[in-house]
């Protein structure tokens, strides 16, 4: 018995007449490097396979094995086996499943988003609370997608990119992804600085909280080698001190129940003006954030799951999927705590009102500094994360402001933990880095930390508050740069197998993108026109917005390419400038178990298998 047969063999006890290996399809999605594979004789039988090589293939990325992965480079989490109790449903394996989707739901909970809900309290009352669901929604189906392709691929969404688009593209793609977690991790550090200065009665200036954060992130990223499920008790942790500050000021707050759930489930906002919109337009930016995607896509390869059975990639799936809907229904109710507490109290407040109720209350002086305007103090409250507190201290006490001050400060720390992380995944699958985790750690961390010690140092706490907006508009134009990849790998059948995205799950993917996307890049005109702009500086913003728009068709053309069009798939421009080429593309090494009639796209190379059994990948030599 030949090697190949011996493995077609084991395959087939394991998985029956379905058994296709998983990791098969990463490499049919494009690994493409000989040095991830172990060749095997060929054991073919059909004449048609004649001259072809086959592989078995193993999870081993482009990476070394040896080199220390971030987050689960060191163990797995095993999955119990209850297949003999034929149990549907197992809250045993939801239970060892749990953790990668509630580190994701990190990000919809970082200092940004906290912001951006007490701003849309303060300034449309409960009254966009069905965008704020929405869009907790499309996150949630855009999420599912990314998780599905570190789950069936075994890759991760840079390790997939890397793979999948030619080399500048390929730069470009992680220039704009570390644009995105630099902005995010400004506003993190920015809220967790903001909280220390809160705590700390004034005591740490906001500098010296920016300084703290590299310390505190640094002490927190290394305790992952106690083990993974201890650092995702920790995040756990800290989801829980959100989630019990919020909620006691919610409760003491006491907004009008049945005002908010007409806000949450009537999508309509009568009455609201142009800012409202603005701010409307501004949760959506700020709740989707492009490299999350990537943070998922590769938390989920944390699991053990053996991708040599299909039902078992389906099951890992099913649970990860129920994992990711809990985790983001509990960022809803955390983000809904803080526009109901604030859509309460600040709703159609002037500057004047907040003093008054300051008088008497140790943070006044810090409020006359604070709750100014040039109209005597008769203009409504520009709300932020410091005024936040301050107005809670005035009206509830100054418990309430240290309370809101804890909370602040665990989401600033989760999540420039977790935007770390995506920093790391983002590097070593872009850039094929294999660095130590501390130089991983203190390049990622630094890129964030020195613009955001420069804003601490040399400005206001007004303009650094200010930075929120700005900031939510550059992660906004990031969005396409983890959307469309994400939609075009999950829907090419050389890549997922049977667990491509169905017709509906395309169609209905690409119409949200591209309504989340217009109504990001409608937030970043409005943010532009705001700066009035002109002369060469509106010449060079012209050039970029061109330069931008020309990218993103190239990605939308590859997505198409991937999604099966046969005329972009034989065009030679196509071919020549966006297909991958031989070396990062696996038409040497494609599997194309999971489907029959796999047209991979390149030239007129097609692989072809007879039976959902086979198992060999197909070795072609690609014309050049």
């Amino acid at each position: 018995m030949s090697s190949n047969e011996a493995y077609r063999s084991r395959n087939m006890e394991t998985s029956g007449s379905s058994g296709a290996s998983t990791s098969g399809n990463a490499g049919a999605g494009g690994i493409g490097h000989d040095d991830s594979y172990n060749p095997a004789a060929s054991g073919s039988s059909n004449s048609s396979r004649n001259n072809k090589q086959t592989n078995i293939l193993n999870e081993n990325t482009y990476l070394k094995p040896a080199s220390k992965q971030a987050y689960f480079s060191d163990e797995k989490v095993l999955i119990p086996d209850d297949e003999h109790t034929n149990v549907r449903f197992s809250f045993r394996k939801l239970w060892a499943f749990t953790g990668p989707g509630f580190l994701m739901s990190i990000a919809y909970l970082d200092p940004g988003n906290i912001e951006s809900d007490l701003q849309s309290g303060a300034a449309a009352k409960y009254k966009i609370l069905w965008v704020l669901l929405w869009a907790t929604v499309l996150g949630l189906l855009m999420q599912r997608l990314a998780a599905r392709l570190g789950v069936v691929t075994g890759l991760h969404l840079a390790e997939m990119c890397y793979r999948q688009y030619k080399r500048l593209p390929r730069w470009i793609l992680w220039i704009m992804i570390e644009i995105a977690i630099i902005g995010s991790d400004m506003q993190e550090v920015i809220g967790t600085a903001i909280a220390i200065y809160l705590l700390s009665n004034k005591v740490v200036p906001l500098w010296g909280g920016v300084l703290i954060t590299i310390i505190d992130t640094f002490t927190f990223l290394f305790l992952d080698k106690y083990g993974l499920r201890k650092l995702e008790f920790l995040f756990a942790f800290l989801i829980t001190v959100m989630a019990v500050t919020f909620g006691y000021e919610y409760i003491v707050s006491a907004p009008n129940q049945a005002e908010v759930m007409e806000g949450m489930f009537v999508p309509w906002c009568s009455g609201c003006n142009s800012d409202v919109l603005l701010q409307a337009v501004g949760i959506v930016g700020a709740v989707i954030m492009p490299h999350n995607l990537y943070l998922h896509s590769a938390l989920v390869k944390s699991r053990d799951i053996d991708r040599r059975q299909p039902q078992k990639v389906s099951e890992a799936n099913f649970y990860f999927f129920i994992e990711a809907s809990v985790a983001l229904f509990v960022s809803f109710i955390i983000n809904l705590f803080v526009v109901g507490v604030f859509a309460h109290g600040m709703y159609g407040k002037t500057n004047n009102d907040v003093l008054e109720v300051c008088v008497n209350r140790s943070m006044y002086d810090d409020a006359k500094t604070s709750f100014v305007d040039s109209d005597g103090g008769n203009a409504l409250i520009d709300a932020d994360l410091y005024k936040g507190g301050l107005f809670l201290g005035c009206t509830f006490g100054a418990a309430a402001m240290y309370i809101w001050g804890v909370g602040i400060l665990a989401a600033g720390q989760s999540s420039t933990m977790t935007g770390t992380y995506a920093g790391q995944f983002s590097m070593e699958g872009f850039l094929n880095l294999q660095w130590p985790r501390w130089r991983r750690v203190l390049v990622t961390r630094l890129i964030a930390i020195v613009p955001t010690f420069c804003l601490a140092l040399f400005t206001k706490m007004e303009d650094l508050t200010n930075m929120n907006d700005i900031l939510n508009a550059v992660m906004s134009l990031q969005l396409p740069f983890a959307a469309i990849p994400t939609i075009a790998f999950t829907s090419c059948t050389a890549i997922m197998g049977e667990f491509v995205n169905g017709l509906g799950n395309k169609i209905v993917s690409i119409l949200l993108t591209v309504v989340v996307i217009a109504v990001n890049l409608y937030f970043v005109v409005v943010q532009v026109e705001q700066f009035s702009i002109t002369g060469g500086l509106l010449a060079l913003v012209c050039i970029f917005a061109i330069l931008y728009l020309l990218f993103n068709l190239y990605l939308v053309i590859h997505m198409a390419a991937c999604m099966g069009n046969q005329r972009l798939m034989n065009s030679r421009w196509v071919q020549r400038w966006v297909l991958p080429s031989q070396n990062s593309f696996s038409i040497k090494n494609a599997n194309s178990t999971y489907a029959s009639d796999v047209t991979l796209g390149v030239g007129d190379i097609t692989a072809n298998t007879n039976t959902a059994k086979d198992i060999e990948t197909v070795s072609e030599k690609v014309p050049q």
